[in-house]
């Protein structure tokens, strides 16, 4: 059996408050891979409430999930509390002990950064969030994906689809993971050059901080909590 006729398996989180397109993005591409089963892991069978009031339900609990190849992390507002809950960060170390893949995308690095799952790994995440990752003893990097090693991390939400296709191509190869986006027709042609702070008008930028600044505290806050007695 080639690599690419092996049976995969993809645990995607949920959780309270996560940014719906941080996990239906990558889901719909990494869902299209033949032979690729996708769970949606939550503590409990209830239903997810994205931060945009989007309903999502789980398939599977953390103690009934398998090992799986794929361990993904979206992000979102609820990212905050899941940093500080012992139920999901153990669940993570355990599956991270054997998958071939640790994952995230958007603020989703950070909750892998709090089970200590990227010390010592180049990675990213939303650009407002960027200053944290140091925290966790990762080492920062502003690519949309960026690849060490077992650990694929995505920039912020939209991102996700493009760290999908980058995983297909190491997992399935690039033909594939090329098929895929082009049934899509992801051919991204944005109506304003103005999606990064790069190349975004300052004043604009400015103000996205400023009503993210509250969160943005809150999360420092939990993230010097959460690590204030690693060595």
């Amino acid at each position: 059996m080639s690599p690419s006729d092996k049976p995969l398996s993809i645990g995607m989180v949920l959780f309270q408050n996560l940014t719906q397109l941080d996990l239906t993005g990558p889901f719909e591409v990494l869902s299209t891979m033949p032979n690729t089963h996708v769970d949606l892991v939550s503590q409990t069978l209830d239903p997810v409430i994205s931060n945009r009031q989007l309903r999502i339900l789980p398939t599977i609990v953390y103690e009934d999930a398998p090992q799986y190849d794929v361990l993904f992390v979206p992000g979102g507002s609820g990212v905050n509390a899941l940093m500080e809950d012992p139920e999901t960060l153990d669940f993570l170390r355990e599956q991270a002990s054997n998958a071939r893949y640790i994952t995230a995308v958007c603020t989703g690095s950070l909750v892998l950064g709090a089970a200590g799952l990227i010390q010592g790994y180049h990675a990213t995440t939303h650009w407002l969030s960027l200053d944290l990752l140091p925290l966790f003893g990762a080492i920062l990097e502003k690519d949309r994906v960026v690849v060490d090693r077992n650990r694929i991390t995505g920039g912020g939400v939209t991102a996700g689809i493009d760290f999908a296709l980058r995983l297909v191509a190491e997992l399935r190869g690039e033909n594939l993971a090329k098929s895929i986006q082009l049934a899509l027709e992801y051919n991204p042609a944005p109506p304003f050059k103005h999606g990064h702070p790069s190349v975004a008008d300052p004043q604009i930028v400015n103000h996205v901080r400023e009503q993210a600044a509250e969160l943005q505290a809150e999360r420092r806050q939990i993230a010097e909590r959460v690590t204030k007695d690693w060595v």
